[in-house]
């Protein structure tokens, strides 16, 4: 299969044209015209893209990439980054926040649909883009239940701060570092707010409004979008793929 298809294919189903981003979204370094294996995860960092190339792959695709609309030195770390994927002939390609919001394949619904939500509405403004999403249970959960769905489908480790009501209905998802948009959960009425990252603030936030917050690490929570576009590249493309896990307890 032909690279520009692939990604052109990509930039049209997630919209990432018409998405304000801090990620240069798209290809990012070209390798191989010709693709027959691409290597998904979460970051490109230096283990994850030589764990690729020694794959085989011929195009990686993550969620974090290497351009962030700034220069920086091609020196250190940047500089083996980039001699890997040259030596090798891969292809680089990222998508970050239009990944987060998209409404099927996307970080934040994929955990609602795993928690089994429904009623999913955007939600959450980050930078001028909602990129969140927010639904409700036709029974209500307790923290326990979502934790344990999550703990399964992430394979994360939880922190909690259940200063809220103990029935669950509605829940909002901000994957990655969106705990500064807890405010936004509060200020929505919802009944849980679920995120990557935590900072020191949050629990006295969540016990001083009554609230419920769940973190399930930043990585791990940006893992359900990713897989949703290698199972959607995939059956498209009919290209071999693999999931690299590096695994990452922030």
């Amino acid at each position: 299969m032909q690279r520009d298809r692939i990604i052109d294919f990509i930039n049209n189903y997630l919209d990432s044209g018409n998405i304000k981003d801090a990620s240069q979204n798209g290809l990012q370094v070209e390798g191989k015209a010709e693709v027959k294996k691409i290597a998904f995860g979460v970051s490109a960092s230096l283990e994850f893209l030589k764990r690729a190339a020694a794959s085989g792959a011929d195009m990686a695709i993550v969620h974090h990439g290497l351009l962030w609309g700034r220069s920086e030195p091609v020196k250190g770390p940047f500089r083996k980054k980039l001699q890997t994927l040259l030596a090798s002939g891969m292809t680089l390609a990222a998508w970050h926040l239009p990944l987060d919001k998209h409404r099927t394949s996307g970080n934040n619904a994929r955990i609602l649909n795993f928690l089994g939500a429904g009623n999913l509405r955007p939600f959450g403004t980050y930078d001028g883009e909602t990129i969140g999403f927010k639904g409700s249970f036709r029974r209500p959960k307790t923290a326990s239940e979502v934790i344990k769905t999550l703990q399964n489908e992430l394979s994360a480790d939880i922190l909690s701060f259940n200063f809220g009501t103990k029935k669950i209905k509605t829940v909002g998802v901000i994957s990655g570092g969106g705990q500064r948009m807890f405010d936004q959960a509060i200020a929505a009425g919802l009944d849980l707010y679920i995120t990557g990252e935590v900072s020191e603030f949050v629990q006295e936030m969540a016990r001083e409004h009554g609230a419920n917050f769940i973190s399930a690490g930043h990585y791990n929570t940006e893992k359900p979008g990713v897989w949703a576009l290698e199972k959607l590249a995939r059956s498209k493309f009919k290209v071999k793929t693999e999931f690299i896990d590096v695994p990452n307890p922030v």
